[in-house]
């Protein structure tokens, strides 16, 4: 029998409450507190535009339409489904390289190069059979991704270079190189502005609704994957010892700088699936200025969920059910959709200060949790 503490409860029981309350607290308080500020900017915007008195209802029109756009109809869920997914592997990418104390800001690069990639590969197999075209198109994708992230966490490696400034480095050299190629290789002969050809056959299969492609399925495995990975296999336990501790890992015999460049290696990765997600999922061709918020996004959806896997898929969802509902907030209660930009930012503040919340809401260290990195506690610091 487990001992019984003094209130009477098992000491397990109440121990695992406490475990679900301190990763749950700071992502529901920062989403709570970022739609209290987002109605005040909703008011405070309405007074200054119009002049009129505050119109208080406002607010609430626009959550509910917000909401209805999100999930008040089967193809508005899957509309957020679709939204999500690039989003929840791009935030996988971002957590992965957390948990070994790496801020890869360089998602958005690699997730370009992963949908270029992916359209490369995808026109050249296009009239392939589908079984083949499809893992040949998003393979690419992923060895395009790896590869854009390989280049940061060698940097690392070798030379000390910082992860933060070599990868938006590379954001602008993804940018211009896809530029570069669709308007000019890649360009389809005789058409009016640069876009490629069609992908054909490697496109993701409709799985559910009109546009709900495979994805929306491979993305919360993938997050099921990267939990095991981490918690399951020696790989995740140098990774997460390497982040939370870099010289007490080398001393203990880890290979520290070819996990840095491994761990790198891998979020890229994931950051090209996030960009075959779109290209061959949504879009199935690329034009000149091809490109999402995807990539930034990402990095809000991992720190919201705390660099931890599973909790990435709400966070994800959250994100995208925003992007999904935003047209018919704008539609229904004139509340333009850069509001979502800037609930965004808003909750990113709040993450900043998460130490402050935790403090507030008094929250400890979950007691089983393993050692976990600065990156996942707090922004990490990027030098000036």
């Amino acid at each position: 029998m487990s001992a019984a503490t003094p209130s009477g409860a098992p000491r397990r029981e109440r121990g695992l409450a406490y475990r679900v309350w301190a990763r749950l607290a700071i992502p529901l308080t920062v989403t709570i507190l970022s739609a209290l500020v987002g109605a005040v900017i909703i008011l405070v915007s309405e007074l200054l535009v119009t002049g009129e008195p505050f119109e208080w209802g406002l607010a609430l029109t626009a959550y509910g339409a917000l909401l209805q756009g999100a999930l008040g109809s089967p193809d508005a869920i899957v509309s957020t489904l679709v939204n999500t997914a690039p989003l929840l592997f791009g935030g996988l990418a971002v957590a992965f390289a957390f948990r070994a104390g790496l801020f890869n800001i360089g998602v958005q690069g690699q997730f370009l190069l992963g949908a270029l990639g992916a359209v490369l590969v995808g026109v050249w197999v296009a009239d392939w059979p589908p079984i083949l075209a499809i893992p040949i198109a998003t393979l690419a994708a992923i060895l395009a991704g790896a590869a854009w992230g390989f280049i940061p966490g060698f940097l690392k490696a070798a030379s000390g270079a910082h992860e933060v400034v070599s990868t938006i480095m590379l954001n602008y050299i993804a940018v211009a190189l896809l530029a570069a190629l669709v308007s000019g290789p890649l360009k389809v002969p005789g058409s009016p502005s640069p876009v490629t050809f069609d992908v054909g056959n490697a496109a993701w299969p409709v799985i559910l609704g009109r546009n709900g492609h495979i994805g929306i399925v491979l993305a919360p495995l993938a997050a099921v994957f990267v939990w095991w990975l981490l918690r399951r296999t020696t790989w995740g336990f140098q990774v997460r010892a390497v982040g939370a501790n870099p010289d007490a890992a080398r001393y203990a015999g880890m290979r520290t700088k070819a996990i840095t460049v491994a761990t790198m290696t891998f979020s890229g990765a994931l950051g090209g699936l996030a960009g075959a997600c779109v290209l061959l999922g949504v879009t199935h061709t690329m034009t000149s200025s091809f490109g999402t918020t995807v990539g930034f996004d990402s990095i809000a959806v991992a720190l919201l969920a705390a660099s931890e896997p599973l909790l990435v898929i709400p966070a994800a969802l959250l994100f995208g059910g925003m992007r999904a509902g935003a047209g018919l907030m704008q539609i229904k209660a004139g509340i333009p959709v850069e509001l979502v930009d800037v609930l965004q930012a808003v909750i990113l503040l709040f993450l900043v200060a998460r130490p402050v919340l935790r403090r507030l809401l008094r929250l400890n260290t979950v007691p089983d949790e393993p050692a976990t990195p600065r990156a996942t506690t707090m922004v990490p610091e990027v030098p000036v």
